[in-house]
């Protein structure tokens, strides 16, 4: 079966309430603008190396959709995780809830159907590029893949697809049948080396992501992933941007670097990554409360220099 015809069964599927509100690729409209382009060329007429009417068109609409599928995974995926790690007065009314409704079942079958929603769409994304170039005869639309990945809109590439794993591997075991089935799609050895997580998505992607810290070079604890997509432990992260622990990586200079992609302005946006952090801690317990001790005692130290400092300062000396 054609790609095509998939995914207009995948719209118009079972989930189909599932997408009510969320953007996903506009496969049909997108393979139009090829469909114009081929026949808007005489027969005979050699392939042109670049087409800057279909560029500008067919570009310009994929990026808006990109973005768009982008922010409903992501807002969708952070509500969902909210929901788990929640604390205080929610976290106590959630639990109250499980009582009487199987809240859990349906966070999980919520993230299952996220996890289908960033696939289907990745491929589609990948299948009208590859189309694209095949009708202009050009790497254009390999280059926009570039460009996808450079803009953090790549659907994955997202760290939210780490949290999600964590988030499904911290519940193994806990729950039965359907669920251990689709959670043995996720792995993650943290004393492997390097330690990796890795991902079996639908349609034979596999997926695999370092767990080292590029500045430490260890496991990554308290992790936060920047908006270029890298991961650190959060003191080291707050080492690079030269902020101390206590004020966080929002208060770090607009013109700080990523250590390894050597972007700017990727640290007002850092995700903490807690699942991750509490797989970590639930697998690893000698190493997490090692490193936890060490960057308590760390944040202690910083807020104390500084503060006496700031006294000094005020008091003229």
């Amino acid at each position: 079966m054609k790609f095509g015809e998939t995914f207009t069964e995948y719209l118009h599927g079972d989930q189909e309430w599932f997408l009510e509100k969320c953007s996903h690729v506009e496969y049909k409209s997108l393979k139009k603008v090829l469909k114009t382009c081929r026949s808007c060329k005489p027969l005979g007429d050699s392939c042109k190396s670049e087409c800057q009417l279909c560029d500008q068109k067919f570009f310009s609409e994929l990026t808006k959709e990109a973005s768009e599928i982008n922010g409903c995974f992501s807002s969708r995926v952070r509500h969902l995780l909210d929901l788990h790690v929640a604390s205080g007065m929610q976290g106590y009314l959630l639990r109250l809830r499980r009582y009487f409704k199987n809240d859990q079942q349906a966070m999980v079958l919520e993230g299952r159907m996220l996890v289908e929603y960033v696939t289907m769409n990745a491929i589609a994304i990948r299948k009208i590029l590859k189309k694209y170039d095949k009708v202009h005869c050009s790497e254009n639309g390999r280059n926009f893949k570039s460009k996808l990945r450079a803009e953090h809109i790549e659907l994955l590439q997202s760290p939210l697809l780490i949290e999600l794993a964590a988030f499904y591997l911290s519940l193994n075991g806990e729950k039965k049948g359907e669920f251990n089935e689709f959670s043995s799609q996720f792995s993650c050895d943290f004393d492997a080396t390097p330690p990796v997580m890795k991902l079996r998505l639908p349609h034979s992607i596999k997926l695999e992501y370092d767990l080292t810290c590029a500045v430490c070079l260890d496991v990554v604890f308290n992790s936060y992933a920047l908006s270029c997509g890298h991961l650190f432990c959060k003191s080291c992260a707050c080492s690079s941007a030269s902020v101390l622990i206590f004020q966080g990586l929002k208060t770090a200079n607009p013109e700080s670097k990523c250590p390894i992609c050597r972007q700017v302005g990727v640290y007002a946006k850092a995700m903490h990554m807690v699942e991750l952090d509490m797989l970590l801690k639930k697998r690893c317990k000698d190493y997490w409360k090692e490193r936890f001790a060490a960057e308590r005692a760390e944040t202690t130290k910083q807020s104390k220099e500084f503060w006496d400092a700031e006294a000094k300062y005020l008091i003229g000396y």
